[in-house]
């Protein structure tokens, strides 16, 4: 008989939720949404894929960013910056595929060399979305391991 042990993860650094509100490795890709710099009324949903590095970054309602042109935009280096924070380097290079050497924002971005290749954001919003329903929530001491992304140290 075999058993399953969870090994607990080093705690995250703090990392900018004003910025990066929202950031998670789901579905072979890291995803997330990050507030604009120009407007606090909008954000941005950004996505790089493992393996590929095709990437791509539009507002909520699917409008290409204006920092898209042929090469990543910054609001694709503060999700990087901020996963790397949230859930260390390495395991941002291991679930990107690339060489732990390369555990900074450009360095991983610049190691997979995509480009960029339109992706609908409402899958990546809708989950985000559905993530904030907990910030709603009476407060409790339960832990809520779908909120694990939420830490920030």
């Amino acid at each position: 008989m075999s058993s399953f042990v969870a090994h607990p993860r080093p705690a995250p650094k703090k990392r900018n939720l004003a910025k990066v509100p929202f950031v998670e490795v789901f579905a072979g890709r890291l995803q997330g949404v990050v507030s604009s710099g120009s407007s606090g009324d909008r954000v941005y949903v950004s996505l790089i894929q493992a393996g590929t590095g095709n990437f791509y970054c539009s507002t909520n309602n699917n409008r290409p960013c204006g920092g898209l042109r042929g090469s990543p935009c910054k609001h694709l280096e503060a999700l990087v910056t901020n996963a790397i924070a949230q859930y260390g380097a390495e395991r941002v290079c291991r679930a990107m595929g690339v060489p732990e050497d390369t555990a900074s924002a450009w360095g991983i971005v610049n190691a997979l060399g995509g480009s960029a290749q339109k992706v609908e954001a409402g899958e990546v919003f809708a989950r985000f979305l559905d993530y904030l329903r907990y910030v709603e929530l009476p407060s409790d001491q339960q832990a809520r391991p779908e909120m694990a992304w939420f830490v920030t140290g």
